[in-house]
């Protein structure tokens, strides 16, 4: 099943901003790699395919660690990046991945960063699963910003600015990380795959007012806002950040590895 329409467009909204994706986004701990590699019981040349690997931020350390990739992106400019930071030591081929289909399957592990959740529910894990070798391993990691016990006061202050342009029922304080749910249970509805690992990792980014905002400029929830209002928006968080003692502000983020075996 193809897309909606409405998917189609806020994915794509990232490849409008490339550049400053690859330069705004933060990475994530090399604990995740190690462990991603260890689960999934992989190898020097194991061969993955990376799903919407974006400009490379995934891919470079899984290269690093010996890793045969593959990196199916939906976005131009996005890829192009990529390629760049990656320098031949990964094949990276624009497509959209729920319609592409490789010369040779059989991968010994499918990979998603922060991506997976774009795909259609149900179309994920059957086309995951049915590129992956006997014994292969889907690995999927999910983000979300969090609020742990004593983070920074800044993500409650800041919805009183939200809910002055967009108000939205939505707008709420991030939940504490162990409050946000994993994907446990859809891999398990899926039937393709068993015996799933779910780890956890916390850890904060600094940002200033200027970083702040480029970061946000790279949130399809934030480009699809009337421009007018994205202004106003990023004016007023502009201010708060700046007011505070050091105009700085402090994001926690969670990323969540799944790593499953094919049924």
């Amino acid at each position: 099943m193809p897309p909606s329409d409405d998917r189609i467009d806020l994915r794509a909204t990232f490849d409008e901003v490339a550049e400053l994706y690859d330069r705004a986004r933060p990475g994530y701990p090399p604990e995740v790699f190690d462990d991603l590699v260890s689960l999934a019981a992989l190898g020097l040349g194991s061969r993955m395919l990376e799903i919407g690997c974006g400009t490379g931020q995934a891919t470079v350390p899984l290269v690093e660690r010996g890793l045969d990739l593959t990196c199916v992106e939906l976005g131009e400019s996005l890829a192009a990046v990529a390629r760049r930071r990656l320098a031949g030591r990964a094949e990276v081929v624009v497509g959209d991945f729920e319609v592409w289909e490789p010369e040779r399957a059989d991968f010994d592990a499918v990979v998603a960063f922060t991506a997976f959740h774009w795909l259609h529910p149900t179309e994920r894990f059957e086309k995951s699963v049915r590129l992956l070798g006997g014994g292969g391993h889907l690995c999927v990691v999910a983000t979300r910003h969090v609020l742990p016990a004593g983070g920074d006061p800044f993500w409650v202050e800041v919805q009183e600015d939200y809910d002055a342009v967009v108000p939205d029922p939505a707008n709420r304080a991030p939940d504490p990380p162990e409050e946000v749910p994993d994907l446990s249970a859809e891999f398990a509805a899926s039937g393709c795959f068993e015996d799933v690992v779910v780890r956890r990792y916390v850890w904060d980014v600094e940002y200033t007012p200027d970083t702040y905002i480029d970061v946000l400029e790279t949130y399809s929830g934030h480009r699809s806002m009337e421009p007018a209002k994205r202004g106003q928006l990023y004016e007023r968080i502009r201010r708060r950040i700046e007011s505070r003692p050091g105009a700085r502000v402090y994001k926690s983020h969670l990323a969540m590895l799944h790593v499953a075996r094919r049924r």
